[in-house]
């Protein structure tokens, strides 16, 4: 819950419609010490550098505007948002939905009853198309090597902990309650 609070946080100070993965990445970075370890050497730093000027230049291009699925996984609840109001009622953008879903899916695959947060940060990096990917790319990140060693470890340490998300649970941008993945 702090990363989905954090990154809510983040997408209404930058006056964002919707939360992305650029919003997911900067809450994981920020609040989960195994995705902080993740990075090598000082990129944890320069990533979170251009993640703090999103509000302040970089990235205000993104205001206003739906991140989409860039890797055209849609997710069947993707698919499902986007037919019944255009995914735009959920406050997360349909690449963000899928990243939450794919995470709860890889936690599931490997037993685990929990996403983790390398779960999540696996899935973010592994859309190149998504901001979140360029923002890891700009810090001078490969995002397919991230996404593959965060991957690695979420399943070197399955089997739950404090770094583990709500089974299940997509939390609203409006409230603390949750709708089912």
């Amino acid at each position: 819950m702090t990363v989905v609070t954090g990154a809510r946080r983040r997408a209404l100070r930058d006056g964002d419609r919707q939360i992305d993965t650029a919003h997911l990445l900067h809450a994981l970075i920020e609040s989960d010490p195994e995705v902080a370890a993740a990075f090598e050497g000082g990129r944890r730093a320069r990533v979170l550098g251009y993640l703090v000027q999103r509000s302040i230049g970089y990235g205000l291009r993104w205001q206003r505007s739906v991140e989409e699925s860039g890797a055209g996984r849609r997710l069947p609840a993707v698919r499902a948002a986007e037919v019944h109001g255009g995914g735009r009622g959920s406050g997360w953008s349909p690449a963000a939905a899928a990243a939450l879903e794919e995470a709860f899916r890889r936690a599931a695959e490997r037993g685990d009853p929990q996403a983790r947060g390398l779960d999540l940060l696996a899935v973010v990096a592994a859309d190149p198309e998504s901001r979140a990917a360029e923002v890891l790319r700009r810090a001078g990140v490969d995002p397919g090597a991230l996404s593959t060693r965060a991957g690695a470890r979420a399943g070197d340490l399955a089997g739950g902990g404090a770094a583990a998300l709500a089974e299940g649970s997509l939390p609203r941008a409006d409230g603390d309650s949750s709708q089912q993945v």
